[in-house]
């Protein structure tokens, strides 16, 4: 039976409330959504039900469209706020700040590849009426096939993982052009028929983010809107390339949250519930007190403080190339920020996946009950960061430091 069957529990309703007005409200409102995923969030990730209702109170909360244009409604926030409103959403429920990281890639989406009309009309659609995106783009498979109609593109196939598409308003596809290699992209309404979820999402972790598989069949778009054509040729910038380096930071925002609701987790836990050790010369009468305990906190507090340091240099680096005037962008200067985004994915990485696996050992053999949910933080960490293999990236920054050499812009690098 498919576990969407099952019944989930309740999130809270998150509406009525004015749009923040600057960043740091933004960064409030975040930690108000967090707040309430927090309530249940290892249920939820037990239970494996669709996340509609978990999307919902995102875009109720208005973080949906922190990035839109004002004009239409928008919080014309900039890309820093942005990571850090994925990282305070992905402590309290890892798969919700990935539905919302990719949400926001996905939104920025047509300013990487769009025209200038594209994007005009974009984030007029979506911000304007709050629509959530989903997108069955998966590089590694070539099984989705768009065919020139004349005016339409016709596109068929299928996509293994389609993260939040089936709860999603609108859904990026991604096709090679039939006969070429040429890849188009197109934006289309989820609710139609032809799209079809496989529901197959069934993996360790990140168990809410709705990655299954989609079916694709018969789905028409309309020529004018592959992303970056113009009259079927597409204009080339070294803009377009960022699509990479910007998944790849909101990765390490992902990553980074998840640790820090581990770490925050496991404190409490160690500081309420953990008993101290009594066989040894020195007993203590709390486990906060036992040098074990502390020296490992210390060093696992440290870790991530310096972890994030480095993803909020990053941040900013990266910001800063987005907002700039697209066609300004050189290959160099976008080689110098995919190192430092592949040295702050890896760091990121690395620093999760020892914080959520050794907490463990500071909060004892109890902590391993299902019903206390630590498991939670080191299973969504572990299933995501094998998306693309941490160690090209270490390899990118070390061809960098001892060759000189910059990434060669790919679906990866």
């Amino acid at each position: 039976m498919s576990s969407h069957l099952q019944e989930a529990p309740a999130v809270l309703p998150f509406s009525g409330l004015t749009q923040p007005a600057n960043a740091a409200a933004w960064l409030d409102r975040a930690r108000e959504v967090a707040a309430v995923l927090a309530i249940d969030a290892v249920a939820r990730d037990r239970a494996g039900v669709l996340p509609t209702a978990e999307v919902q109170l995102l875009k109720d909360s208005r973080l949906t469209v922190l990035l839109g244009p004002a004009e239409h409604g928008g919080g014309a926030q900039r890309w820093e706020t942005a990571f850090q409103v994925i990282r305070i959403v992905s402590a309290a429920d890892g798969s919700i700040g990935q539905l919302l990281g990719y949400h926001l890639f996905w939104a920025w989406a047509a300013r990487l590849i769009g025209t200038d009309a594209q994007i005009a009309a974009v984030e007029q659609l979506y911000t304007s009426q709050n629509l959530f995106f989903g997108a069955a783009v998966n590089p590694r498979d070539n099984d989705l096939v768009a065919q020139d109609l004349g005016a339409e593109l016709l596109f068929n196939g299928r996509k293994s993982f389609t993260t939040g598409a089936s709860v999603s308003d609108l859904l990026v596809l991604e096709g090679a052009l039939k006969g070429s290699e040429v890849h188009v992209f197109a934006i289309v309404p989820t609710a139609q028929e032809g799209i079809t979820f496989t529901d197959d999402w069934d993996n360790l972790g990140q168990r809410l983010s709705a990655s299954g598989g989609a079916l694709i069949s018969g789905v028409r778009a309309d020529w004018s809107s592959a992303a970056g054509f113009i009259d079927k040729e597409y204009q080339p910038l070294v803009y377009n390339t960022l699509n990479v380096p910007l998944i790849q930071q909101v990765f390490s925002s992902i990553y980074l949250g998840i640790a820090e609701g581990a770490l925050a987790a496991a404190l409490e836990y160690t500081g309420t519930r953990t008993r101290p050790w009594p066989y040894t010369s020195d007993p203590k009468e709390s486990a906060s007190e036992e040098f074990h305990v502390l020296e490992g906190y210390g060093k696992l507090r440290s870790a991530l403080w310096a972890a994030s340091a480095l993803a909020d240099a990053v941040d900013a680096e990266l910001a800063a190339v987005l907002h700039a005037p697209r066609a300004e962008l050189t290959a160099s200067g976008r080689g110098e920020i995919a190192v430092r985004v592949a040295a702050a994915k890896q760091v990121a990485a690395d620093t999760a996946l020892e914080t959520t696996a050794r907490i463990f050992e500071f909060t004892g053999a109890r902590a391993t009950a299902n019903n206390v949910g630590l498991d939670i933080y080191w299973r969504n960490v572990r299933t995501h960061s094998l998306h693309d293999p941490v160690a090209y990236k270490r390899r990118e920054v070390g061809q960098y430091a001892l060759l000189g050499l910059l990434p060669t812009p790919s679906w990866y690098t």
